[in-house]
């Protein structure tokens, strides 16, 4: 798979390279959203517009302006507009509480807001709380007037012409993205203009292999790095139709459009694929016009990869990126799929494994921590130097994941840093547990954790999701994984639970289930 020679000149700004690469597409559409389609050239003329309008506010660049919206047209107008006029936009999870707005407020020091109206009760009791610089919401798509002193969006576009692209760097902070929480609290992560042409070039292209043939949907949200690239740069950069969808993706909503609409390819998470297998409503193939799929946010299940292509007569292809390398690094690759691994280093990346000690892991099938090289990385955690220097380690990114790599150069997931447990002095892997108790036909999810015995010795603990209306014991699941296992990885302790707690991308925070588990230990211990 090529991987590009020319690298963006200096002078780049990212939504003047789209604008240019689809400049003779004007009459094709670029996205399909719950309202209706906008073409290329409707999104040119919108992004210009959106630019000039963030300019004539008086933004200056690289000032800092919250986007709050569900997935839709606005949402893309508002990213390129900004990232057009050298605005720096800042993307954050559309699930989140007033707290946490009011804290990304105060650290990014947003001086506009472009928001959907239907969050814009929760927005306004982040003002509240004061502590922001704000001083301009714009709303969009607001079924009825905008409150006193806001604007609204396409009426505040609409009166702008054209404007000029700002002379931007391609290393200059072009968007912030704050990472999922799965691990604690999020962090502002800066990112460059010429970081997504990166990210498209070498997995968009050279991986995905997109055209301008190819509808693309994604679960994943737009605010998501995953989903940035999925529903935005990646199809864009080729001329491709995108499906944008602003409601949570449910089995339901996603067949739906899986069937109406017609993607070639879809963007998920192993909870969804999981969840989608499991509904009674789950499409036949003759029913939909995949030809690929692509999975992220945590390791795919060997089982759940299997049964897809096995329905659908499509691979999955798995792969693991990060908020702080923006998009996919490492990936299995179209029609070299090995189901239970995350494939191998995208080119243009380079990957290395490393001891407790700093040291390159030369064998196989050994444990090691996962870094990264490659043109995509982000400059820094914003506010966070400590936590910076400890990530972003010269041309190396510390992912925070442990691995290990096969003879045939595979790599196989072993759980996040904070989540691997030593039982009996030996590394588990909570994950290879995990995908062992999800082949159980009554198990829907499970997430391990460790856990201190009598003795204080630890050993792994597994929380259970059951299928809807399947049974099971906590000794048959121990049975199960003890037939499979070594002997020391089976879950000494089994709890069950109505669902597990995730981001809004899909990641299960194993570490709320430790607080949990820490605060019920407490609680039994005392007198």
């Amino acid at each position: 798979m090529p991987t590009p020679t020319a690298a963006p000149s200096e002078r780049f700004n990212f939504a003047r390279h789209l604008i240019g690469l689809n400049a003779g597409r004007a009459s094709k559409t670029a996205l399909i959203d719950d309202a209706g389609t906008l073409t290329y050239g409707q999104l040119a003329d919108q992004v210009q517009r959106c630019s000039a309008a963030l300019q004539a506010l008086g933004l200056r660049r690289e000032d800092r302006v919250l986007l709050l919206m569900h997935d839709c047209s606005d949402w893309v107008v508002s990213f390129l507009g900004a990232l057009h006029a050298g605005v720096v936009p800042v993307a954050v999870n559309t699930l989140l509480t007033a707290k946490d707005y009011a804290y990304m407020l105060s650290d990014s020091r947003a001086q506009v807001v472009l928001a959907s109206a239907a969050l814009l009760p929760t927005l306004q009791s982040a003002l509240d709380m004061g502590g922001h610089e704000v001083r301009q919401l714009v709303i969009s798509r607001a079924a009825s007037a905008t409150p006193p002193g806001a604007l609204d969006f396409t009426a505040w576009i609409d009166a702008q012409a054209p404007g000029a692209a700002a002379d931007t760097h391609g290393d200059e902070p072009a968007f912030w993205l704050y990472s999922s929480g799965s691990t604690g609290a999020p962090k502002g992560t800066v990112h460059t203009q010429a970081n997504l042409y990166w990210t498209a070039e070498l997995y968009g292209k050279g991986v995905l292999a997109l055209t301008e043939n190819d509808v693309v949907f994604s679960a994943a949200k737009l605010f998501f790095a995953y989903g940035l690239g999925n529903a935005m740069s990646f199809p864009l950069s080729v001329g491709a139709s995108v499906v944008l969808m602003a409601e949570r993706p449910t089995p339901p909503a996603c067949f739906k459009r899986f069937v109406d609409l017609k993607p070639t390819v879809f963007y998920g998470a192993p909870t969804g694929y999981g969840g989608m297998l499991a509904s009674p409503e789950l499409p036949a193939k003759e029913q939909v016009a995949l030809r690929l799929c692509s999975s992220a946010g945590e390791a795919l299940p060997q089982d759940i990869g299997q049964r897809w292509t096995k329905h659908f007569g499509v691979e999955i292809i798995d792969g693991i990126g990060s908020t702080e390398m923006l998009h996919i690094f490492l990936s299995n690759r179209p029609g070299n799929v090995r189901y239970g691994t995350t494939g191998k280093a995208v080119p243009g990346y380079e990957v290395q494994l490393r001891d407790e000690d700093g040291s390159v892991i030369q064998g196989h099938n050994q444990i090691g921590d996962l870094y990264i090289q490659g043109p995509s990385a982000a400059l820094m955690y914003w506010n966070n130097r400590a936590k910076s220097r400890d990530t972003f380690q010269g041309p190396w990114t510390k992912s925070g994941d442990k691995y290990t790599r096969d003879p045939d150069g595979y790599y196989t997931y072993a759980g996040r840093n904070d989540d691997m447990l030593k039982v009996s002095g030996i590394y588990v892997s909570p994950f290879e547990v995990e995908a062992t108790l999800v082949q159980h036909p009554a198990v829907l999810e499970a997430a391990v954790i460790g856990k201190d015995d009598e003795e204080g010795l630890t050993k792994t603990k597994a929380f259970v999701v059951l299928r809807a209306g399947a049974q099971a014991t906590e000794a048959e699941l121990q049975a199960f994984v003890k037939e499979r296992l070594a002997p020391y990885k089976y879950p000494r302790f089994i709890e069950f639970l109505p669902e597990l707690p995730k981001t809004a991308t899909g990641k299960i925070q194993r570490f709320k289930l430790r607080e949990t588990e820490k605060n019920a230990t407490q609680v039994r211990g005392k007198p």
